[in-house]
């Protein structure tokens, strides 16, 4: 069984950093595509930032330039590193995993971590 464990959010006043990460446990083979999506009330999931097993990375619009993801292979984990956040930020931020593991090919979510920018 894959387990998605996210940390690092929290409330940050507008202009301020936080650094979200994502941990896979459990029987995995490989990870292709490792991301962070996030929903705000009212709406859509909406894609962040991903990063594909060869280390190229897209971002959202809202993001470039201010977000940078990583991520390191050894631990299975991903790293969002967020600079000049904006109240817009706010939102739950989940971690997603597309990876091979003892169940076969399969894409997972992490529970979701809360992320405020308010002053």
């Amino acid at each position: 069984q894959v387990q998605l464990v996210e940390s690092g959010g929290g409330v940050v006043q507008p202009g301020g950093s936080l650094r979200l990460s994502c941990a896979a446990s459990g029987s995995i083979f490989s990870i292709d595509t490792m991301g962070w999506y996030r929903q705000a009330p009212g709406k859509e999931r909406e894609l962040v930032a991903r990063i594909f097993s060869g280390g190229s990375a897209n971002y959202g619009d809202s993001v470039q330039g201010r977000f940078t993801i990583s991520r390191d292979n050894a631990k299975n984990t991903v790293y969002l590193q967020m600079n000049s956040l904006k109240p817009e930020d706010t939102a739950v931020y989940y971690c997603n995993m597309f990876m091979r593991s003892l169940s076969g090919y399969a894409n997972y979510w992490g529970q979701g971590t809360q992320v405020t920018v308010s002053s």
